[in-house]
């Protein structure tokens, strides 16, 4: 990822987050892998409950992951945020949705990391933006959500595992695998 973000010169990034679920709702109680509430996360977009991780992940404007970190379902995007290692270069650009809207936030990367936070916000924010910039944000959100659906392409419908920790391994290796075709096969 690192070496992505150093080709990067651009300097605009994409966050999100997506769900990965272990087992149905209905085997919950006879999953082996993990056996906790936790686990347990709720999908907006399909409005439906699912027992797994969430994938927050930062890609480039392109849709080529450089960051990643796999937590546990019921974490809320915001949470997640502060499991990525945010290492990226000054004065670049992170865009997020607006499940992201927490102006501390904002206001700590913009000041001691030197990194843009703009947040797609929601009808009623206190931050009003321009509806340019609205707009600008908006172009940048579709991308990262191609860059999921060509990602979750690659993922079986089911995922075997053994153990947990075979469960994130499988998880990473389909990113890096997505990351090499999206890096250096494709272009």
């Amino acid at each position: 990822g690192s070496v992505i973000k150093d080709l990067n010169w651009e300097s605009r990034y994409l966050l999100d987050s997506f769900p990965v679920a272990v087992c149905d709702n209905i085997r919950i109680k006879r999953s082996r892998v993990v056996r906790s509430e936790k686990y347990r996360g709720f999908m907006a977009s399909k409005r439906r409950y699912f027992y797994g991780v969430r994938v927050q992940v930062i890609t480039t404007a392109d849709g080529i992951p450089v960051e990643f970190a796999v937590l546990p379902g019921k974490f809320a995007d915001l949470e997640g945020l502060a499991h990525l290692a945010l290492e990226l270069p000054a004065a670049s650009h992170l865009i997020a949705d607006s499940a992201y809207t927490n102006y501390e936030w904002e206001d700590y990367l913009l000041e001691e990391e030197n990194i843009n936070f703009p947040v797609q916000r929601k009808s009623n924010t206190r931050r009003a933006v321009e509806p340019r910039l609205e707009d600008y944000k908006k172009l940048f959100r579709k991308r990262i959500e191609t860059a999921f659906g060509e990602l979750m392409k690659l993922f079986p419908k089911k995922i075997h595992v053994t153990s947990f920790k075979g469960f994130l391994l499988k998880i990473s290796l389909f990113l890096f695998a997505f990351q090499i075709d999206k890096a250096l096969i494709n272009n």
